[in-house]
């Protein structure tokens, strides 16, 4: 009776390394932080930073990258960057329609653009570094191309020539 045990023990413990096997097999090599300090400020766990420079939007399934590029840049520019980017070791990213970046705006955050103090944006969670007011989207009328103001929430249109406080925000749909 006693081999008996010993059998039904060592199945049971094969059977959960097994499943914690699986477990971590399905998480697709992506840690999440578990610091509390990875979550959106307002607590609602939202926004959750992971340790690969990305973060994930847990109510659109976005994946978006931690900050924009930083600097001015056109929109051709922006789809070669989206194109080139690399972070957390994807290379499906791209640029955000319209919609997409109107989720991250909240017109009841704010705090200043690094690109110029003066003005201040309107981002849902601090895990995303927006550095300046206006972020590219993937929209083309013509010469023109969308943006969107993280300081009004406006949608706009501009030629895609335009590099005047213009970033980029790579997202990706994280699968």
């Amino acid at each position: 009776m006693r081999s008996r045990f010993t059998f039904k023990k060592m199945t049971l413990m094969i059977l959960t390394l097994l499943l914690l096997f699986v477990l971590a097999a399905c998480g697709g090599g992506q840690t999440i932080k578990s610091d509390p300090a990875t979550k959106d400020k307002a607590g609602e766990g939202r926004f959750i930073a992971n340790d690969n420079g990305t973060v994930l939007d847990t109510q659109t399934n976005l994946m978006w990258a931690a900050k924009d590029n930083g600097s001015d840049i056109s929109f051709t520019s922006a789809k070669s960057y989206c194109d080139n980017y690399r972070g957390g070791g994807y290379s499906d990213w791209r640029i955000p329609t319209q919609d997409e970046l109107m989720g991250l705006f909240d017109g009841k955050k704010s705090r200043p653009a690094s690109c110029d103090r003066r003005f201040n944006i309107h981002v849902a969670t601090e895990l995303i570094n927006i550095s300046c007011v206006a972020s590219w989207a993937s929209e083309i009328r013509g010469s023109d191309a969308a943006y969107l103001s993280f300081g009004s929430g406006r949608r706009y249109w501009g030629p895609q020539s335009s590099e005047i406080s213009t970033r980029i925000l790579p997202v990706r749909s994280n699968k």
